[in-house]
């Protein structure tokens, strides 16, 4: 009996068999992988679409508060429930119809890429989207500036210690009363700023309707070494509540 013979077909066969099971393992690793990318990418983008949104902070208006590159996480439960946003709260908004006329028209096909990369802050946020600090909320008469060059705010001066320095608090002068349900919004770096003060003429005069907030950011999330919540600020904390007709407090 040729017993050596016997042992090579073993070991030939055993050999094939562990090379087709390696084979196989490789092919269903990568399905695996690609399925649970599918599958956190969609619970990623569900949770930006109703919890926290990441959002790419594009240009140095809002320094130094949020720096160019930034992420911010944006708590869209802020304003769900009843609440509204109120006075030094830094908010991200849609801005069609105030800030912006008309959306621009993108292919559906880019469109709809570029949303769901910006949603999970790999990209620049749609050019309707803003983000910047509540100056004013409605029934508030904002004025600018008092004879210290301060905004005041139903008839109380602000002091702006989050503003960018050297800025001026603004170098427009307005005398405006914030319509119910908008508010009056201003960037913190205000030299580099477009915000409120530059649609005093455009339809709605500046104003921000409520409804077309999409959040309240509330931490930085990236960089690392930028890892921070974005506190709130007692500028606000004397402003006392508007009359009616927007006369001062």
């Amino acid at each position: 009996m040729d017993t050596e013979a016997q042992h090579t077909e073993r070991d030939r066969s055993s050999t094939t068999e562990e090379r087709s099971r390696s084979a196989r393992v490789p092919g269903l690793s990568w399905r695996g992988a690609g399925l649970l990318g599918l599958v956190c990418t969609l619970f990623l983008l569900l949770l930006s679409h109703f919890v926290v949104q990441p959002f790419l902070i594009p240009s140095s208006s809002m320094e130094p508060t949020l720096e160019v590159g930034d992420r911010v996480l944006v708590n869209k439960l802020a304003y769900r429930f009843s609440a509204e946003p109120r006075r030094g709260d830094v908010v991200v908004f849609d801005g069609t119809g105030s800030f912006v006329q008309e959306a621009p028209q993108d292919n559906p096909v880019t469109g709809l890429l570029h949303g769901a990369a910006a949603a999970l802050g790999l990209a620049e946020p749609a050019e309707t989207d803003f983000v910047k600090r509540v100056v004013g909320v409605g029934g508030d008469r904002v004025v600018c500036c008092d004879k210290g060059g301060r905004v005041q705010v139903n008839g109380t001066p602000v002091q702006e210690t989050y503003l960018f320095l050297g800025d001026a608090p603004s170098k427009v002068p307005f005398d405006i009363v914030v319509p119910q349900g908008t508010l009056w919004v201003m960037g913190d770096h205000r030299s580099r700023s477009s915000d409120s003060r530059d649609h005093l003429g455009s339809p709605g005069g500046g104003m921000v309707p409520v409804d077309q907030v999409i959040g309240r950011a509330d931490w930085i999330g990236w960089p690392l070494g930028r890892w921070t919540s974005i506190r709130g600020t007692g500028a606000f904390d004397r402003v006392p509540a508007p009359k009616p007709g927007g006369g001062h407090g």
